[in-house]
């Protein structure tokens, strides 16, 4: 079954999670010789540090209540959606999911999770040790939350300083098309203005729910589905066109998933390296570019604006990041909490973000990292992120966007954004998108 036909799926299941719910019953609190099942996204950028953080919990709650943990990885947003339909129609999988934030709405318009009471929120330490910002897509509302946030990304725009200099560019613009043209000044003989992961499963969408917010467009507004429009097209072809118009990209970039961008700008190909999040640190420390880069917000003026207009949001991110969900079949329960509540504290946290660059959500954890310089634009984009809408839908709107740059990828790989192929792909998003919300309560 394909990502559509999965989401579909999906949200026709609302009644059928919650008859799966008595699957799971009888919990016992007790792990001695029980096995948790968790999925969790596979890190491309960080494959053996994450294999040791797999090895580091499973040990440390061996440790606390005798029970092993084994870790499944999904690698695309389609795995994820296929992973999650499979269990929910069997009633059994995995006891833990560890979700993007976006996927959070799919998974509890299901009622195949638990939605956490007070006594639930006490067993993972309390609502209170996370960041307020970061509870914000954990439920529709708070009395229906299903997701304990586990990690923050919130995105920004790496910034090569040395390039800038040379070029008498002094901060990055605050506008797209402000952007577009120190890009263009910057490309040269071999160094490009941006780096840009076009084949991305997860990053192309993000920038166009960035502009169209920007202008006061958002790509779903209430229960409709804006994305066949001008202010959406004129995004598109601002993405598109810095490959095939502005040739301000890379042409290889193509075919370039976030770990390649990241390294085309850490070999200091690229002056520009917009949608990454911390998890790039680590890795832009030990590449030829370090000491000699900093991060900054993204643009937050829309594309043909010199200002912000009247209805737009000055989004710098996607209120983005994972939320750690519980199957209602889940036999442990209790013992899925209590790995929540492991996985959730701060030294557990600090020790994610040194593994894995990601920012906590444990509110003493994100405390000690305030002091560091090189946060800063990371802080601050974090509180100027805006979720996206909390529907079930949200997912088959997420894959629809990425399609229409996934169908885009043979004109660019020619140089062309060709005008009327691009509007085919808007109108078939549109209806996708469409179809979702209308079977959406």
């Amino acid at each position: 079954m394909d990502a559509r036909r999965a989401l579909i799926a999906l949200t026709g299941l609302v009644v059928a999670g919650s008859t799966l719910a008595g699957c799971g019953s009888g919990d016992d609190s007790t792990g001695a010789g029980k096995t948790l099942n968790v999925l969790i996204g596979v890190n491309s950028i960080y494959p053996e540090q994450q294999r040791q953080w797999f090895a580091d919990v499973s040990a440390r709650f061996a440790e606390a209540t005798g029970a092993k943990v084994n870790f499944e990885t999904f690698a695309s947003p389609n795995d994820e959606l296929t992973k999650i339909q499979t269990s929910v129609l069997s009633g059994q999988g995995p006891d833990v999911y560890a979700l993007g934030t976006t996927f959070t709405p799919t998974a509890q318009a299901t009622g195949a999770f638990i939605e956490l009471s007070a006594d639930d929120w006490a067993k993972v330490g309390g609502r209170d040790r996370f960041l307020p910002a970061t509870l914000g897509i954990s439920g529709p509302d708070p009395e229906h939350e299903v997701g304990v946030p586990f990690t923050s990304r919130p995105f920004v725009m790496a910034y090569n300083k040395e390039l800038l200099a040379a070029a008498g560019i002094d901060k990055p613009a605050d506008s797209w098309d402000g952007l577009r043209d120190q890009a263009k000044k910057l490309t040269r003989s071999g160094t490009y203005g941006l780096a840009i992961a076009y084949a991305d499963s997860y990053d192309p969408w993000k920038f166009i729910w960035a502009m169209d917010v920007q202008a006061g467009n958002p790509v779903v507004k209430g229960r409709t589905a804006q994305i066949d429009d001008p202010t959406t097209r004129r995004a598109y072809q601002t993405y598109l066109g810095w490959l095939a118009t502005d040739h301000v990209v890379d042409p290889a970039a193509v075919g370039w998933k976030n770990a390649q961008a990241i390294a085309a700008f850490g070999a200091g190909k690229a002056a520009f390296l917009p949608m990454v999040s911390a998890t790039s640190k680590a890795t832009l420390d030990k590449s030829a570019v370090a000491g000699k880069y900093a991060y900054s917000v993204m643009p937050t003026i829309p594309p043909g604006a010199t200002a912000l207009p009247a209805g737009g949001a000055a989004a710098t991110s996607i209120l983005s990041g994972d939320n750690l969900v519980v199957a209602k079949y889940s036999k442990n329960r209790d013992l899925a909490l209590a790995l929540v509540k492991l996985l959730t504290d701060a030294d557990s946290q600090t020790r994610y973000y040194q593994l894995l660059g990601e920012l906590p959500t444990n509110a003493a954890a994100a405390q000690a990292l305030r002091g560091d310089p090189a946060l800063a634009a990371l802080v601050d984009s974090s509180a100027r992120s805006i979720g996206t809408p909390f529907t079930g839908a949200w997912s088959q709107v997420q894959l629809a966007l990425v399609n229409v740059v996934v169908q885009s990828i043979p004109n660019l790989a020619k140089g062309r954004v060709d005008d009327a192929a691009l509007g085919a792909l808007l109108t078939q998003a549109q209806t996708a998108a469409q179809g979702a919300l209308d079977k959406t309560k």
